[in-house]
């Protein structure tokens, strides 16, 4: 009743190959990843053969303070358009947020999502923490992300044609192609989009195979265009007021710098870095000195990536002012504050950590040292050097903590930011530098109270994304040691001189430093301990959980009597989680039981429970209450189901309502049907006859005894709680084991069976009997069970595992009768309220419902045996 049981179809026979990339697929994603990244640092090193480091740091000199304010009010005009897509999709979807929050949330999330780049610190997981904190359901916030993101590919696409039409001529002088060719191809990338769009006039729905879209209407793509054409004009604007200046007209400018960050974006490298950059100056190298165009892509990169997280960081200390708090319009910007603190710290410590490591393996410039030579000694200059790029990573691998809230990562990275601090001004006079710590620094203290869940450092591992992320920033410093130092000849001895003014030595020491203390983590996390089985469950804790079930309100939770799960307890004893384990997956079952205030803290004891052993964390049937806490775990929510509530202080046979039931109550005792109800103390009596009914139902069903999410027919759990009977001429024929609690809040039933010559209608009149009885003892909710699959969002934006789910429900009945136990919950006039499953990391969720499926089931012999 309160579970899918289904039996899987024959898997198709594969080739060996293909089995291989499937198992592997993500694996080798984020391996090509870095493949294309190392394979764009040489294509740019080779571009730049002819350039100097000292030419590009003059360059950089060069550079007006004209040009970097007009290049600061552009990046301030396309965050301000960012803002304008999540406003826009909002009103897509037909849902109204304060806009304060929603543009805090918009800038921080492409902040993040411009600097990170991959899934772990991506935009969307930042919209998922603050969208939910205000109200809108996993299913909205994936909405809002799926059109923010096909608004951009497709405006990026728009823009890029028009800009290649316009300016084919010049366009293809600089990138060497037939001008007739680029006409051709923007011709029809521009016919296929007004083909869409006139597909999409007002709010049109089209299909493609069996998927069923609702396109924006006219007024919301003309809209949406306007907006992603402003955006990317204003980007581009950034660079070309930063280059030098050049006959390149900006319209072909335009149509290189949509190319380059589509290529970017598609080759889902950390910020498009090296793709990028090779584009570009792959495009205009021969337009413009290659040093002035280095030192220009330099300056982009730091205004208008490095500077928005900066502001994003100093907009969430502020908000924690307490003055500033306690003003209308700054107590929404601190609600969402402190959802968005802990990634955007995150980031900002991975990207600090990457300037460590880059500035290590660069020149320190001639005056910082003249200075230097005059104050301290050799020694203290190298160890600082050398040591400062070991904090740097020390500062990428802590910011996976810090997105998790774990108090040893902010231990490690405000320790190692205050020592790099001081380490700036003892290896170089980097006030720059100084001042992007000292920032973190107090972004670190006056948010240290988020950062409160204890983990031990050595039990925690990094998980590809992050491990590929810091492959990025080792290969970047590769590729930077190389082209600095170009023209120094390698020798053995260089890796023992020590000198002030040799800096090769100096970067050659420091990269090895951080390579070998990478590798070092990265085998530690591959070889990290083998999977480990917790103690199974004591009597003694069974039933300490009992006592906490009885004094609580959810009447499910009393499936712990199983003792078939294991049991988690919080440190006060207060509260448990019950979950079981199946493969790899660690799967918990329904909220935590107890103390609401223990609730986060739970679910992250437990998704780190999991972790430490090896395992991932499964989240099943948990309620929309827990949804924030699980986006603050780094898990990922799918709906599953709605549970059906019956208000019992509501419920009345009078009346046309509930006609359909009371018909069903007066037959059955027409038909001498007789309710009884079975006290604990009196069940054993009866546990004769109520298996025999048992038996012959399973019988009757083909099927056999289900568990984790189900009870079974364990004569000790039967026996442990009252049990609803249904009598024909003095004979058992239907039964229903009852779930209470002391506080009367809810009631539920579990096991309900019936011999298969109970009079039909027999099920009604018990349910009906029992919701009577219920009512009269004072009970004010009955919970019926959750209906699998039903209740998925039928829109034509809804995300595809809504669109499997409902097709599911729609054609799967030679698997399960969702729609029959729809219908029979549905005679009730219940409340449907969903329910969740979350998943860890980036865990599939049809992986982990074959887990659930598997555990609940017994096995693969418990799924292909029904």
């Amino acid at each position: 009743m309160k579970s899918p049981e289904q039996q899987p179809a024959a898997a198709p026979l594969r080739h060996p190959i293909f089995e291989f990339l499937a198992r592997f697929r993500v694996c080798l994603a984020w391996l090509a990843m870095l493949v294309v990244f190392a394979v764009m640092a040489v294509a740019v090193y080779k571009l730049t053969n002819e350039v100097r480091y000292d030419e590009v740091v003059d360059a950089l000199a060069d550079t007006s303070w004209t040009s970097i304010g007009l290049a600061i009010l552009f990046t301030a005009l396309s965050f301000a358009s960012l803002v304008y897509y999540d406003l826009n999709a909002l009103d897509y979807i037909g849902r109204k947020l304060p806009p304060l929050p929603v543009a805090v949330t918009a800038f921080s999330a492409y902040a993040i999502g411009n600097t990170a780049g991959f899934g772990a610190l991506s935009g969307g997981a930042i919209r998922f923490r603050a969208y939910s904190r205000l109200g809108l359901s996993p299913e909205d916030v994936a909405r809002v992300i799926a059109f923010v993101t096909f608004a951009f590919g497709l405006g990026l696409l728009a823009v890029s044609a028009i800009a290649a039409l316009i300016t084919a001529p010049r366009l293809a002088s600089i990138v060497g192609l037939d001008p007739s060719l680029l006409r051709v191809g923007a011709v029809v990338v521009l016919a296929l989009l007004a083909g869409l769009l006139f597909l999409g006039r007002n709010g049109r729905t089209v299909q493609v195979m069996r998927i069923r879209l609702r396109l924006p209407d006219t007024l919301t793509s003309s809209r949406q265009f306007l907006i992603t054409a402003f955006d990317i004009a204003a980007s581009a604007s950034v660079l070309y007021v930063l280059m030098p200046e050049t006959n390149i007209g900006w319209p072909s400018f335009l149509a290189v710098f949509a190319t380059a960050i589509g290529l970017g974006v598609l080759s889902h490298v950390p910020a498009g870095l090296g793709v990028f950059e090779a584009v570009i100056i792959g495009a205009l190298g021969n337009a413009i000195s290659v040093d002035a165009l280095l030192g220009s892509l330099v300056l982009y990169r730091l205004i208008y990536y490095v500077l928005p997280l900066t502001i994003a960081i100093v907009m969430i200390v502020i908000s924690e002012a307490r003055e500033l708090a306690k003003h209308p319009l700054a107590s929404d910007i601190s609600n969402v504050a402190a959802r968005l603190s802990p990634p955007l710290l995150s980031t900002f410590s991975l990207l600090l950590g990457a300037m460590l490591i880059f500035s290590s393996v660069t020149p320190t410039p001639d005056s910082d040292l003249d200075i230097l030579s005059n104050i301290l000694p050799l020694p203290v200059v190298e160890g600082a050097h050398f040591l400062s790029s070991l904090l740097g990573l020390a500062m990428a691998i802590a910011s996976r903590g810090l997105a998790q809230r774990l108090d040893g990562a902010w231990w490690v990275a405000f320790v190692s930011a205050l020592t790099a601090l001081v380490f700036s001004f003892l290896r170089a006079v980097a006030l720059g530098e100084a001042a992007f710590l000292a920032v973190f620094i107090v972004a670190m203290l006056v948010n240290g109270r988020r950062f409160r869940r204890p983990a031990s450092l050595f039990n925690q591992v990094l998980s590809l994304p992050w491990m590929m992320a810091i492959g990025v920033i080792l290969a970047g410093a590769t590729a930077i040691l190389f082209f600095v130092y170009r023209d120094v000849d390698y020798s053995h001895q260089l890796w023992w001189q020590f000198e002030l003014f040799s800096e090769a030595p100096r970067s050659l020491r420091a990269l090895l430093g951080v390579t070998i203390l990478s590798v070092a983590v990265a085998t530690f996390s591959l070889l990290r301990p083998a999977f480990r089985h917790p103690a199974p469950l004591t009597e003694e804790d069974l039933q300490k959980a009992i006592a906490i079930v009885a004094g609580g309100s959810n009447s499910d939770a009393n499936l712990v009597r199983m003792a078939d799960k294991h049991v988690m307890f919080s440190d006060s004893g207060r509260t448990f989680i019950m979950y079981g384990i199946q493969g790899r997956s660690w799967i918990s079952l329904g909220d935590p039981v107890g103390d609401p205030s223990e609730t986060a803290e739970m679910i992250w004891r437990f998704v780190e429970r999991a972790r430490e052993a090896g395992g991932r964390a499964v989240l099943y049937q948990v309620s929309p209450a827990l949804l924030s806490y699980c986006a603050d775990a780094g898990l990922r929510a799918f709906k599953l189901g709605e549970m059906a509530l019956v208000d019992l202080l509501a419920f009345d046979l009078k009346g046309g309502r509930l006609s359909g039931l009371r018909q069903a109550l007066n037959k059955g005792r027409r038909d001498g049907m007789e309710f009884a109800i079975i006290e604990v103390a009196d069940v054993a009596g009866a546990m004769t006859e109520l298996k025999s009914v048992s038996d012959s139902w399973l019988a009757h069903h083909e099927t056999r005894e289900k568990g984790f999410s189900l009870g079974s027919f364990e004569e000790h759990y039967v026996a442990s709680q009252p049990v609803a009977v249904l009598r024909k001429d003095g004979r058992i024929v239907a039964f229903a084991t009852i779930f209470l609690t002391e506080t009367r809040q809810e009631a539920s039933v579990d096991l309900m069976r019936f011999a298969p010559d109970a009079p039909r209608g027999a099920m009604d009149f018990l349910f009906v009997s029992l919701l009577e009885h219920l009512k009269n003892a004072g009970y004010q909710t009955f919970n019926l069970g959750m209906a699998p699959l039903s209740g998925m969002s039928k829109r034509d934006v809804a995300p595809v595992w809504d669109r499997i789910g409902g097709t599911l429900f729609e054609h799967g009945e030679r698997f399960y009768n969702f729609k029959g136990l729809r219908a029979f919950k549905s005679k009730f006039q219940p409340q449907w309220q969903p329910r969740y499953m979350a998943v860890a990391g980036g865990t599939g969720a049809v992986l982990a419902l074959m887990d659930v499926t598997l555990l609940i089931s017994g096995g693969v012999r418990g799924v292909v045996g029904k």
